[in-house]
């Protein structure tokens, strides 16, 4: 009766070291496809997860993955080339309306040296005013669908930030004055150097405080901190958190901006990131800041 107690017990260890040790080839299969499968979906390739399990139902999760993996690649690729055909469609269409705007800007600065009437000179400027929107949206589209297509094109070098950020506030110096803002501006003494495409630098900060112009209800505060931190702080009573959140979106405009297009922190923010910084929007008890990190 001992004797076979013992042999029972040998039994069980035996059947529990083999069940144990058919768990950890399962679980190291599991991890495998685990990482296959991240590093296939980091990669453009047409590669797919490769198992060596003993456990058939270890290798046919592997096939179901591969299946909806190839799916999910057909997928990618369709969204990547309609994509490309809006991109081009949206750069060409951009161009041919650039000819007919400059065509109508030029008729009516003919128009406006005619010596016309009250009402018909009032007429004109609203079409003067229409016409100007029009071309700044072009110019701000066209813009837009080259700078989201030529990635590659930036041409990088040493900028002292300290230098760029001074360049931009003193460009939009007139523009502040014309609606009454005094920046305050708190510069660090120390330089901040990154690399970085001088004219997309000039860009940001050339949108960023286009948009103070936008949307500030007359104050700006603007900071550089020795981490290479920018940050753009106004009063606006006209945005709400939602709307922060949304101004880095294509075409969104809040009712109320002065002559926004609803492009210019979008291509501030692609430009941004294609440099490898980051920029975002907060808005709190009335004040939009806006925080560029290189």
């Amino acid at each position: 009766m001992e004797g076979l107690l013992i042999i029972l017990v040998i039994i069980l260890i035996l059947a529990v070291c083999l069940l144990g040790k058919k768990l950890l080839s399962t679980r190291r299969s599991l991890e495998e496809i685990s990482n296959e499968f991240k590093n296939l979906l980091d990669e453009d390739t047409n590669m797919q997860i490769t198992i060596a399990s003993p456990d058939k139902r270890v290798r046919e999760f592997a096939s179901n993955i591969n299946k909806e993996l190839s799916v999910l690649r057909k997928r990618s690729r369709m969204v990547a080339n309609k994509s490309t055909e809006v991109q081009v469609a949206v750069t060409n269409i951009a161009h041919d309306i650039r000819t007919p705007v400059t065509a109508i800007s030029g008729y009516l600065e003919l128009l406006e040296e005619e010596g016309l009437e009250e009402r018909a000179a009032r007429y004109v400027s609203i079409i003067r005013e229409r016409t100007e929107s029009l071309k700044a949206l072009t110019e701000e589209l066209f813009e837009y669908s080259i700078i989201d297509a030529t990635s590659d094109e930036l041409n990088y070098e040493n900028l002292t930030l300290n230098d760029e950020l001074e360049v931009a506030l003193a460009a939009a110096y007139r523009s502040f004055m014309d609606i009454g803002i005094a920046p305050e501006i708190a510069i660090t003494d120390k330089k901040v150097i990154r690399s970085l495409d001088r004219k997309a630098v000039q860009r940001i900060f050339g949108n960023l405080l286009n948009n103070v112009v936008k949307y500030s209800d007359g104050d700006l505060t603007v900071k550089l901190d020795e981490n290479g931190t920018i940050t753009f702080v106004n009063s606006s009573a006209a945005l709400t958190e939602i709307e922060a959140g949304l101004l880095f979106d294509r075409f969104y405009t809040v009712e109320n901006a002065r002559g926004s297009t609803g492009l210019g922190l979008s291509i501030a923010k692609l430009l941004t990131e294609k440099m490898g910084g980051k920029i975002s929007a907060t808005y709190k008890d009335g004040k939009l800041s806006i925080t560029v990190k290189f």
